[in-house]
């Protein structure tokens, strides 16, 4: 993974960018040392959003089996809806 200062990558985003893109490389982009942020390829994102869908929907699985849920037709009705 390349570290670069925000400002290096401010100053050659376009190169920067290209890295990203083409070489799927990854960039993690620091400030005073610290990460602050990162670039990352598209695929890696819309890989990163499909854990985080499979692990909600996991979640929500486990919460409608939990015991002394309220069914969705009395919450309605109970509010009038």
């Amino acid at each position: 993974m390349i570290r670069l200062t925000a400002s290096d990558a401010r100053s050659d985003f376009s190169t920067t960018l290209n890295k990203v893109a083409f070489t799927k490389e990854r960039v993690l982009l620091e400030r005073h040392g610290k990460p602050l942020a990162a670039l990352v390829p598209v695929e890696d994102l819309e890989l990163l959003q499909e854990l985080e869908n499979r692990l909600d929907l996991a979640a929500a699985r486990k919460a409608l089996k939990e015991p002394g849920r309220i069914p969705w037709a009395k919450v309605k009705k109970d509010l009038g809806l």
